[in-house]
């Protein structure tokens, strides 16, 4: 079974890594977070994702998510990482970010021919079915801040659905707690 595969004809929760190239630390500040929050609320409400666990670190994000049946997850995060590029991309520049943005174009040069590159190939959706797998996962995105050093508590990393699970607060970003796999 090849650990990163999208199985459209069932219902699967996937853990999903998407990396800044060079594991760059372009999320440091709430203005290129709340790029991702924004775009994957539009994805919520627009492209049949759901959310049950996410984490914004400096260099990547995780996300436990789950799609509805008309939409694929890889199109989903084809279109939510081309979004948020050109919407990181512009927030870069307009900061002046030039060795960001020179690291970015030569990736891309290098890379594919593109004009930039922000994200690192793929999605690395890994399937979860069993309640094992998803309490692994689960706990895996919110203790992620704290091996780090971030905080001392899951639910004092702002961009953590930590916040949703353990307080109950929803002011970031709405997450699915009513399903299960």
């Amino acid at each position: 079974m090849n650990k990163y595969k999208i199985y459209p004809e069932t219902t699967a929760y996937y853990f999903s890594t998407i990396a800044i190239i060079q594991w760059l630390p372009v999320f440091k500040e709430d203005k290129y977070c709340n790029i991702i929050i924004d775009s994957l609320k539009f994805c919520q409400e627009n492209k049949g994702l759901g959310i049950l666990g996410y984490v914004i670190m400096p260099t990547h994000l995780h996300l436990l998510t789950f799609n509805s049946a008309e939409k694929l997850l890889s199109g989903i995060m084809r279109d939510f990482k081309a979004f948020t590029s050109k919407k990181l991309r512009k927030q870069l520049e307009e900061d002046g970010n030039e060795n960001f943005i020179r690291i970015f174009s030569k990736a891309a040069r290098s890379l594919h021919k593109q004009e930039f590159k922000i994200w690192q190939d793929g999605f690395h959706p890994v399937a979860l079915f069993s309640e094992k797998w998803f309490a692994e996962k689960m706990d895996y995105i919110h203790m992620n801040p704290v091996r780090k050093g971030f905080v001392e508590l899951p639910e004092h990393w702002k961009y953590s659905s930590a916040r949703n699970w353990i307080t109950n607060d929803h002011r970031i970003i709405r997450i699915d707690k009513g399903c299960t796999v």
